[in-house]
Formats: C-alpha cells, structure tokens, sequence
C-alpha cells in the first residue's frame, strides 16, 4: 500500500493558471471578470487574485482541463498554465505577514485497487 500512496503523489496532478489581464476599459474588465468566473466554474479555487489552482486526478483530467482553459482565454492579455505532481504541491511553503500557513487540505481520492 506504501508504493502506491509513492506513485499516487506523481500522478496526482495540480493545475496553476497565472494571468495578467488589462483592465483599462469596461469591455476588457468584463473580460477579465468573466475569464475569473470561468475558472471558477471549471474547479479552480483562487490562491491569490491572479493565481488560481486545481487539483485533478490524473495527467489525463489535468489535460481536459488545460483544453478548457485554452478556449476560454481572453483576446488580450497573458495566461500562463503550470502543472506540477502532487509530490511537488506538498512542498509549497506559503507565508502571511511572517507566519507560515499549511496548505489546505488537498481533496480525498477514492481508490478502487
């Protein structure tokens, strides 16, 4: 059971999408607002105000998710899309002010075999 919590942690999969959208008119705040709610309705949960993230349960469900991304995206603009194994998710170190805060609990996966 040890080697397959080992090779889950590698397959498990986390989505970061970065963005910087222009937002110096109305049409492009809406724009931007709409991409946000978007990722939002896909699973994406925001860690910061331009950084949002995933967890999927494979490399196969982190590519579905990419290929939505990708259709979503915003006439202008930068869209960066980082995906990273669980195993490196784990080792994130976040701080507010000088504390350090742990991750949240990541989502159970239900394993047949």
């Amino acid at each position: 059971m040890i080697a397959n919590s080992r090779l889950n942690a590698y397959r498990i999969m986390w989505l970061f999408v970065l963005f910087d959208l222009p937002t110096n008119t109305k049409k492009e705040k809406k724009s931007a607002a709409r991409f946000r709610k978007d990722l939002l309705r896909d699973g994406f949960t925001m860690m910061q105000y331009s950084v949002y993230t995933r967890h999927c349960a494979s490399k196969e469900s982190a590519d579905v998710h990419v290929r939505r991304i990708k259709a979503l995206l915003p006439n202008a603009g930068q869209v960066s899309i980082i995906q990273i194994t669980d195993k490196q998710y784990g080792n994130i170190i976040n701080y507010w002010g000088v504390k350090t805060k742990p991750l949240a609990e990541q989502p159970k996966q239900l394993e047949l075999f």
